[in-house]
C-alpha cells in the first residue's frame, strides 16, 4: 500500500510541476480534474473546460 501512495504522491507532483512549467513558459496545461472533465488551464489562471470529443492538433 505505501507503493501506491508513493505513486499517487508522484504523480501529484508532476501536475504541480507541469503547472509551473507552463506558466514560466507562457503556454497551458491540460488534464482531467476530479468530475472527470478536461480543463484547459492557461498561464494565467484562467480554465476553460473542454468538449468531449475535442481534438488538439500541434503545430
Amino acid at each position: 500500500m505505501e507503493t501506491y501512495n508513493d505513486l499517487l504522491k508522484l504523480i501529484k507532483l508532476t501536475g504541480e510541476r507541469a503547472k509551473l512549467d507552463a506558466k514560466a513558459n507562457g503556454t497551458c496545461v491540460v488534464y482531467k480534474d476530479k468530475a472527470g472533465k478536461l480543463v484547459k488551464e492557461h498561464s494565467d489562471g484562467m480554465k476553460e473546460i473542454l468538449a468531449e470529443g475535442s481534438v488538439f492538433f500541434l503545430h
